[in-house]
């Protein structure tokens, strides 16, 4: 994909007639004004000119796209648990046992964390809205094919296909995200952007048992598959791509390397040129088509010359994105792999707490599947109420740090807001499993469902905007990687917490026997309040980013810098 012609800004120092004295020429300290000038071109890529810059869009058109990009994040919430409800018709029709079910949810979770990492590449080379249009394409596929399948194997493989398509959205809309909106107000729009996906875990099995009690288990996903056609053509038909190929590292790395070969090339023809004017005179004869002209090198214009020098025309490919590589110098960061540590431990709770109070609600409510997804609602209404609050507060604790600072800001002031939420979401988490365990009215599992929704996206939006914030020009990367940490604590934590929840557990019952309690199972209330515990241990890497991640930041750019130099030169 082509550029567009990249206008002159403040932030790039443009090479001109003026940057340039006669050819050969040295300045005072003995290096050429041409290359000198090349070499200490410094690009601001978080507002590298670009033509038809999104971020100057108007505020209708800005929230517009961010609708379209919430309506197609919604189809990976729904994906993931919409099925729930229509398991155990699924067990008997297709026919199926429930370990091959439960396969087919966990490596829905898993394959979803996985493949961003794909798709993240992908659009730094063809642009945001190709990767929508074909993922999109790919979840609607797998969905129908899912609704008409006869064998669990077939339905196992499509639900995989289903989550490659339904993660690209959730993982390249933060990065649309990060397009057009400035640093100063993208915290509270991560906030709005994240009410789908997380409406999506607890509207789906709303969605799912009314469908299924109305239909059959197949019906659920047709209406994935309709759901997914629709918002396909609302990009299709309304959605301009966000992507400028010149505000990603990519870019600005093959963009050095070119400036660094030319400024090479001049090098050496100045160094000719030196040589050459050294023995003439400042008048030259020269030949031309044998006739006989006399030309002042002082006055000729340079401009001839420094026509070449505008920035060149790129194009870029998956071998300058360089996916691997770029993966690793984000992954390497000690301040991105803590936090997304503690983002993967965070979102564990968030898919786990649905599945299994789904199991208690159930068992020892007895609520169907259309009662037990109305409760969990409440978690979901949490999220929203957190996710809206949380990234609004996060935008004015970054704001008000700043000013404080001089006007200077950096993405660790935005952990900040995290404070309140990090010692109360434990605390709620555990409040939460103890009303479970002794079956209390179901308002106080509402409301325990409320809180930690509330406190658990409050605290998540502000890590997401950390990470985009903190990796400009990688944060599709960045927030790849996000999804991956997320999927393998969710797939891991449901693979955990059910044992726990209903089974025998050697440890604990040893435990159990030692204080003479009779329990066969932890029951919902330790296993919450383990997960408390490890919430706290999430809590205390979130700090740890906060107190020594800009000087774990700046230390890595600056060895990723060197190793840039030492690599051109």
């Amino acid at each position: 994909m082509a550029p567009s012609p990249t206008p002159a800004s403040p932030h790039i120092r443009n090479l001109s007639s003026t940057d340039v004295q006669r050819p050969g020429t040295p300045d005072n300290d003995g290096q050429s004004v041409v290359s000198e000038t090349i070499e200490n071109t410094v690009i601001d890529i978080e507002h590298m000119p670009v033509h038809d810059d999104p971020r100057k869009w108007s505020r209708f058109r800005k929230h517009f796209i961010l609708a379209v990009i919430c309506s197609g994040s919604m189809i990976a919430g729904f994906g993931a648990s919409i099925q729930n409800p229509a398991n155990e018709e699924m067990e008997r029709d297709l026919p199926a046992t429930s370990g091959e079910i439960s396969l087919s949810v966990s490596l829905f979770i898993l394959m979803q964390g996985i493949t961003p990492l794909l798709w993240s590449s992908i659009s730094e080379v063809k642009g945001r809205r190709f990767v929508y249009l074909i993922s999109l394409l790919i979840f609607t596929a797998g969905s129908i094919i899912v609704a008409t399948s006869k064998t669990i194997g077939l339905v196992i493989g499509m639900r995989c296909v289903q989550a490659l398509g339904s993660s690209a959205v959730m993982t390249i809309g933060t990065a649309s995200l990060a397009d057009i909106f400035d640093p100063v107000e993208r915290g509270s729009k991560m906030g709005i952007y994240y009410i789908s996906p997380l409406l999506g875990p607890s509207l789906g099995p709303v969605f799912g048992g009314i469908l299924t009690t109305g239909f059959n288990w197949r019906a659920p996903f047709w209406f994935l598959a309709i759901l997914a056609g629709t918002v396909f053509l609302f990009f299709l038909f309304f959605f301009k791509d966000t992507f400028r190929q010149e505000r990603s590292f990519a870019y600005q790395t093959v963009l050095k390397r070119l400036l660094d070969e030319r400024a090479e090339s001049l090098r050496r023809e100045e160094i000719l040129q030196t040589k050459l004017a050294e023995r003439t005179d400042t008048k030259e004869t020269i030949e031309d088509d044998g006739r006989i002209s006399t030309v002042d090198i002082e006055k000729q214009d340079p401009t001839s010359k420094t026509d070449t020098l505008a920035l060149p025309a790129i194009t870029l490919t998956l071998k300058d994105v360089a996916p691997i590589e770029t993966l690793w110098l984000v992954i390497r960061r000690r301040n991105n792999f803590i936090l997304l540590l503690a983002s993967g431990i965070l979102f564990s709770y968030c898919f786990t707490v649905v599945y299994t109070t789904s199991r208690t609600l159930a068992n020892a409510y007895g609520y169907d599947a259309l009662y037990t997804g109305l409760v969990l609602l409440s978690f979901g209404l949490g999220s929203m109420v957190g996710s809206i609050f949380g990234g609004r507060y996060s935008d004015r604790e970054l704001a008000r740090l700043a000013r404080e600072n001089g006007g200077r800001g950096c993405p660790e002031m935005r952990l900040n807001s995290t404070l309140h939420g990090l010692w109360l979401f434990p605390i709620s988490v555990a409040g939460f499993g103890w009303v479970l365990e002794r079956h209390e009215h179901i308002a106080g599992v509402c409301v325990m469902l409320f809180l930690t929704g509330v406190f658990a996206i409050y605290i998540f939006s502000s890590e997401l905007a950390y990470l985009v914030d903190a990796n400009v020009g990688r944060s599709s990367s960045a927030v790849a990687f996000n999804s991956l940490f997320r999927g393998l604590g969710a797939f891991i934590a449901v693979e955990i917490a059910v044992p726990i929840q209903v089974r025998r557990v050697f440890f604990f019952h040893a435990i159990f026997r030692i204080y003479n309690l009779s329990k066969d199972a932890l029951g919902d209330g330790w296993m919450y309040t383990i997960f408390a515990f490890v919430q706290v241990g999430s809590g205390l890497l979130v700090l740890l980013v906060r107190a020594k991640g800009e000087k774990w930041r700046n230390r890595a750019e600056a060895r990723e810098a060197q190793a840039a130099q030492e690599q051109a030169a």
